[in-house]
């Protein structure tokens, strides 16, 4: 008999009204995706759309996301690893082929370039019969955490909240229906954030941007509610799921709050939370990686459990993504795990879960008041933008993640696989030719730029000439950048034609790092042993030891290479850091000047290989191929060989967790081959 059904074989009353009203909608399901070209990654989307995926999320590579051309030097080797590379409407064609962009729900991950990618996005739909009504979806174009934790940005705060003001004012005419701006605390929870520091700097951000907007005049106060309206979040949940749903539902109440109080919004519609979420790749491990799955669905709970703060929509990493660039396959694993959880389970047949209950609402109430707190601090630092133009965000993620990380060398924080319960049977998952992950093709960038300057010889140069005057004369003059941006598109002007004009009017940046003045020691972190060996080796070369931490190409998240800033300075050695955003001959150039004893490299976008073997040939044409070299970042056991063959001294991956133990190998190393020289 079944379960559903009384002795009589009828349906009971409260069953009856359930299944008669039916479960809720379920949340946007979205891959998050992009690689090697317009053509296969269109590709890769039309599949996944296939497959149930009701929503797009849109990766773009790096150059595309810091305003460069595919045939830039510092896109070197960057062309198509991390997302996929869009540099003129043409691009943009293929991208979206055979995908109707009035019915679709489109989210693009881009921030700098975010009012370039959206004009790109708007002519295409254009040309497809698409109303600008129509069109449905998000720019994240949140550049303050750019600053904070990718370091995809590229002009200063003013100009970068300028550009977001525009985005703001034009979508809310134009594109009703468009979130212009995504404000992110997804990458500052990637960056060491606490749930508190999470929930302060985003929200401190969405005031920042507000502020602006209000102050711009481009939005009378009679619409003020509608702008308030669109603004959505893009946030994180860690495996923490109980803290993390609290935290959720702290943002729902924070937010209301904030609306309610500051800018006199008061539809309820307006006032809701909107928010997408990708859950944590920064618990991935590369360890035993087949655990991630189970810590995907622990995560992705925290966000849909609770009614009250359910996301809009959801994306999960796949399980491999601590090995490398996820195939099909894993994206498509990731999605039936959000397909089970909607479909099979009664989770949307029910209110929520959790009101009224009294541990959860001591915590969120906890969570509040320590975020209103520290929003109050970055309010008397004079707002947002202040608190990153001196650093203190900066530091104060920086010292957050100093201490996620030496918890887990302590074991205080437990990471199975990692650092407890590390004896392991051999993972078929990982048994595969290529380490079960998918490889860029090395064509992919030369046939890339091939098709760029194909593009450029095809247009009309007097037109694009006009366009990116026209262009130029809005930012100098203030008048909003979207309409000229649209039009610069449809004359086949390029994306880093565009950003180059924009570079022009407002210069670009340098972030602080906030290595310099974070705190990493404790009085008894036990590091003394290791004090000593580095004054040892100091002794022996008759000047203290020096490590030149380099972040070559594009490659924005510097977390790896602050953690080991910070402990090298820490445990005696002097450290050149200059941030992010390198070409190989100013790293060269720099240990030449600096004399250092040893460069370590920092690179997760997949271009290790190319940008490594880049500076150990000029630090051979520069008379310093004797200094070794060290790479970081997420690299395949076969690039590991590859690295190592080509003279790479040694090679960490987030499997060396222990930064003491890497501290120690650097020591070595750099006692040995100065020893040998002697």
């Amino acid at each position: 008999m079944s379960a559903t059904r009384s002795n009589d074989g009828t349906t009971p009353n409260s069953l009856r009204k359930r299944e008669k009203a039916g479960p809720e909608k379920p949340w946007l399901f979205r891959t998050y995706s992009g690689h090697s070209s317009a053509k296969a990654s269109n590709a890769l989307y039309r599949t996944n759309l296939g497959r149930g995926q009701t929503g797009l999320s849109v990766a773009f590579d790096l150059p595309t996301q810091t305003g460069y051309d595919s045939d830039h030097v510092l896109a070197r080797g960057e062309v198509g690893k991390v997302g996929v590379p869009i540099c003129h409407l043409g691009d943009m064609r293929v991208l979206f082929d055979q995908i109707p962009l009035a019915q679709m729900n489109t989210s693009m991950t881009i921030n700098a370039p975010a009012a370039w990618l959206l004009a790109l996005y708007i002519a295409v739909a254009e040309e497809q019969g698409a109303k600008r009504s129509d069109l449905n979806g998000t720019v994240q174009n949140d550049i303050i955490k750019e600053y904070l934790s990718r370091g995809t940005y590229i002009f200063p705060p003013a100009a970068s909240m300028r550009l977001i003001t525009d985005v703001i004012a034009f979508t809310y005419r134009e594109l009703p229906k468009w979130n212009p701006t995504n404000v992110c605390s997804y990458h500052l929870q990637e960056a060491g954030a606490t749930p508190v520091q999470e929930l302060a700097y985003a929200l401190a951000t969405a005031i920042a941007v507000l502020d602006a907007v209000r102050d711009s005049g481009q939005v009378p106060e009679a619409d003020f509610a509608q702008a308030f309206g669109r603004i959505s979040f893009f946030v994180n949940a860690g495996i923490r799921f109980v803290t993390e749903i609290c935290k959720m539902r702290a943002f729902v109440d924070l937010w209301e709050e904030i609306g309610r109080e500051r800018y006199g919004v008061t539809d309820p519609k307006a006032l809701l939370f909107r928010y997408g979420v990708q859950v944590n790749s920064l618990g991935l491990t590369e360890p035993q990686p087949e655990n991630n799955v189970y810590r995907i669905l622990l995560e992705m709970l925290a966000v849909v459990l609770s009614k009250k703060a359910r996301a809009r929509a959801v994306q999960l990493p796949a399980w491999n993504e601590a090995l490398g660039l996820p195939r099909p396959w894993d994206q498509q694993w990731s999605l039936r795990l959000q397909q089970i959880v909607a479909y099979e389970t009664d989770l949307l047949e029910y209110g929520d879960l959790f009101d009224g209950n009294p541990a959860v609402n001591a915590k969120v109430e906890e969570l509040k008041a320590a975020a209103r707190a520290e929003l109050k601090r970055i309010e008397d630092m004079g707002g947002a933008i202040q608190a990153v133009e001196t650093g203190y965000l900066k530091q104060a993620l920086v010292e957050s993640n100093t201490a996620r990380v030496r918890g887990i060398e302590t074991g205080e924080i437990t990471v199975v696989g990692v650092n407890k319960f590390t004896d392991s049977a051999p993972s078929p998952l990982v048994a595969s030719e290529g380490g079960a992950i998918m490889t860029v093709d090395p064509a992919a960038e030369s046939e890339q730029i091939e098709r760029l300057k194909a593009w450029r010889a095809s247009r009309d140069a007097k037109a694009v000439d006009a366009a990116i005057a026209e262009l130029e004369s809005a930012a100098r003059d203030g008048r909003n950048i979207m309409e000229p941006s649209i039009k610069a598109a449809k004359a086949g002007v390029t994306t880093g034609e565009w950003a180059a004009a924009l570079r022009k009017v407002f210069g670009e940046y340098r972030a602080p790092t906030g290595v310099a003045a974070a705190s990493g020691a404790l009085a008894n972190d036990g590091m003394d042993e290791l004090r000593a060996e580095v004054k040892a080796v100091a002794k022996r070369l008759g000047r203290p030891l020096k490590l030149l931490v380099g972040k070559p190409g594009l490659d924005g998240h510097s977390n790896g290479a602050e953690q080991i800033a910070v402990k090298a300075r820490d445990c005696g050695m002097e450290v050149v850091y200059e941030g992010i955003r390198l070409t190989p001959e100013q790293i060269v150039s720099a240990a030449l000047e600096e004399g250092v004893h040893l460069v370590g490299l920092s690179i997760l976008s997949g271009s290790h290989v190319e940008l490594a073997t880049d500076v150990m040939q000029r630090m051979r044409a520069e008379g310093i191929g004797d200094v070794p070299v060290v790479v970081g970042g997420i690299i395949p056991p076969e690039d590991e060989a590859r690295l190592k063959a080509a003279g790479i001294a040694g090679v960490f991956t987030p499997k060396d967790y222990d930064l003491t133990a890497i501290m120690r190998a650097i020591v070595a190393l750099v006692d040995r081959t100065y020893s040998k020289a002697a």
